[in-house]
């Protein structure tokens, strides 16, 4: 099923029939503010053991990130962190990166590495966001990759939509999307350290 929904104004039938999807354990592809997602609700084991197996990664040792609506919401699945980091974050997000913190015993146990650690993104995109907070929790992201040579990621939804529609239970076409993805940042050590660098410039809100 491809949906069509635009990111300057998300129609909410739209938004809720993909929430709905998404409660019932279905895997969406969406797009961000970087590349397209893959993901599905962080509450179902099932389900994000199904983004693994499609995206070919071992659920266990997979490194998983999940996007959240806002600030209120990294602040549940991760360790406190100081007013220094806090500051930073209000100021990069919504935005192009993925944090990696430590995280706290909110995070389901398949999304939280042997090193007890989360990657989170509040991504600038009306519609993700708007899709986790009718859903009212997180939902898992990984990204589209595209096996061609030239481009590492897959940008028309369309196309998406014919390679994933039998393996997936949506597609949102928000659009062409990016093929950078985003810039991640380890603040495990509670200091600013890129770890990839991507569409995101950090050292605009250091």
């Amino acid at each position: 099923m491809l949906v069509r929904i635009y990111d300057n104004n998300p129609n909410e039938k739209s938004i809720q029939q993909v929430v709905d999807v998404l409660k019932k354990g279905g895997v969406i592809i969406y797009p961000t503010d970087t590349v397209y997602g893959i993901g599905c609700d962080i509450t179902n084991q099932k389900a994000i053991e199904k983004v693994c197996e499609i995206r070919g990664l071992k659920a266990d040792k997979a490194n998983l990130s999940f996007i959240c609506y806002d600030l209120t919401d990294i602040s549940m699945y991760t360790k406190p962190f100081d007013t220094t980091v806090f500051r930073v974050l209000k100021k990069a997000l919504p935005g192009p990166f993925t944090f990696i913190f430590n995280a706290s015993s909110q995070v389901p146990k398949l999304l939280s590495s042997k090193k007890k650690t989360v990657g989170i993104r509040v991504p600038d995109n009306n519609i993700v966001r708007e899709i986790v907070r009718v859903l009212g929790n997180p939902i898992v992201t990984a990204s589209i990759r595209d096996e061609d040579d030239i481009l590492e990621y897959s940008t028309d939804p369309e196309l998406i939509h014919e390679k994933y529609e039998n393996l997936v239970d949506l597609v949102i076409d928000g659009g062409y999307g990016d093929n950078v993805a985003s810039t991640v940042v380890d603040l495990t050590e509670g200091e600013f350290e890129v770890i990839r660098a991507g569409k995101g410039n950090l050292e605009e809100y250091l």
